[in-house]
């Protein structure tokens, strides 16, 4: 071997050994492996509701319900949320959106999750801050984290994405980036997000794609130094889900979870 592939070697042993090192660092912290059975644990989750008498902001078709079986189950060591099309409380779908009763400040978030495809479907693995919920408005200034989302007219493409008062979608300047990830109405894939006070960073079975850096310019760009919690959920048209409309068809259909896990240093 010749010196130079020597010092190359060296190199990238030693840049693997620092990555090692830092992931070392993280310790589990809060978990849910749902190796049960039945609804989602009451002592991890709870059920956001406050949004459907408004379309949650976006004209969403769905009514996200409440300890319901047939919208949000566990069995074979899957959380299962479901769109199901059926008339319930004035709305074409139900569907649930769970929200964890812990939050955090920084950490490493993991969620191993197998999507659904269907035209129409729009699930999400995110955050919002601790305490807030939809009708305290004040939406995008008080941050919104997207881990994951995923819209099924086009299959595969995984969005990340980091929302505040000057960075938002409503403006077309949100944070974000995109990856292309086969199978992911098949496969089962960890949505991972590494959390500093200096950046926010998404990955895909460990391939980062998205990479915001703390600009250091105040809470307008980055509004991340408090507490959030996360959001588990599967929505139904809406302005982005609905973009080619909804194949009404194709219904039930689910987001699994394999597991939900939460480090922090």
């Amino acid at each position: 071997m010749t010196r130079f592939n020597i010092v190359a070697v060296s190199i990238v042993i030693l840049v693997w050994l620092s990555a090692c090192q830092e992931y070392n660092e993280y310790k589990l912290v809060w978990q849910d492996e749902f190796d049960y059975v039945g609804l989602p644990d009451s002592s991890k989750w709870a059920y956001d509701q406050e949004g459907n008498p408004h379309g949650w902001g976006n004209n969403e078709a769905q009514f996200y319900t409440k300890a319901r079986k047939e919208n949000a189950w566990v069995e074979d060591g899957k959380l299962h949320i479901i769109a199901v099309n059926e008339p319930y409380e004035g709305k074409e779908f139900t569907s649930a959106r769970l929200m964890s009763k812990a939050d955090w400040q920084h950490g490493r978030l993991e969620v191993r999750a197998k999507l659904p495809k269907g035209i129409g479907t729009w699930s999400a693995i995110w955050m919002m801050p601790g305490g807030w919920t939809f009708n305290d408005g004040n939406w995008p200034n008080i941050g919104e984290i997207d881990i994951m989302e995923h819209v099924g007219y086009d299959l595969g493409t995984i969005h990340a994405s980091a929302h505040s008062k000057d960075y938002q979608w409503q403006a077309g300047t949100q944070q974000t980036a995109t990856v292309k990830i086969p199978h992911v109405d098949s496969l089962f894939y960890t949505y991972a997000l590494e959390w500093t006070a200096d950046s926010l960073k998404a990955f895909v079975d460990d391939q980062q794609y998205f990479v915001y850096a703390n600009e250091g310019l105040g809470e307008d760009k980055w509004p991340y130094e408090k507490p959030f919690y996360l959001l588990l959920n599967l929505a139904v048209g809406g302005a982005w889900g609905s973009v080619e409309g909804i194949d009404t068809i194709v219904f039930p259909q689910t987001m699994e979870v394999d597991y939900v896990r939460i480090y922090q240093k």
